[in-house]
């Protein structure tokens, strides 16, 4: 099988894992993630592309997935969140036969991805917190209340750099309540 054979089969399969979410967000988010990468990072190649399609692959394998309740802090959980979802990525990857460089480097931004700290690595970082306020923000409000919701917004914005939250500016909300929230940030 060829190389690019077996990265079309590696992004099939982390599509039908995302798929299987019981969160109903996470097929879109997964799409909307990789879209802004594009949008960010034009020339991205196949370790951001499957990065940035896969980081969240833990919250769609309930026996592996990390609960909030088992971390003292927010950041704890999503460091948690972030290995976990490596894992499980490492594991599709050697089952598929992915390179083991290609692996590596993916596995590296999926464990970065909620905290950046390389070029490459807040790439990532970015496009997931633009996916969160593009296409996740609606969803987490109605199931979560107003109270998480401004907690989470106001994490997730402080993971933005500049021209991030410049980006965020420009979305806008059917939900009143969401515009309000998100413009009290800036």
């Amino acid at each position: 099988m060829e190389p690019g054979d077996k990265l079309q089969k590696l992004h099939r399969a982390i599509r039908s894992r995302i798929s299987k979410s019981r969160v109903p967000e996470d097929p879109l988010h997964a799409d909307n993630t990789l879209h802004w990468l594009l949008r960010l990072e034009p020339g991205a190649g196949p370790a951001l592309k499957i990065a940035a399609f896969g980081h969240d692959i833990e919250r769609a394998v309930d026996n592996r997935k990390v609960k909030r309740s088992d971390f003292d802090t927010y950041d704890a959980f999503k460091a948690a969140h972030a290995r976990n979802s490596a894992e499980i990525l490492e594991a599709l990857m050697r089952r598929l036969g992915i390179p083991a460089d290609l692996a590596g480097e993916i596995a590296r931004l999926v464990r970065l991805h909620e905290t950046g700290g390389d070029p490459s690595a807040d790439l990532i970082k970015t496009a997931d917190a633009l996916s969160f306020f593009h296409v996740n923000l609606p969803f987490f409000f109605q199931r979560e209340g107003i109270e998480a919701t401004r907690k989470r917004i106001e994490w997730g914005y402080g993971r933005l750099s500049d021209h991030g939250r410049k980006i965020v500016r420009t979305f806008s909300y059917d939900i009143p309540v969401l515009n309000r929230l998100v413009a009290s940030l800036y």
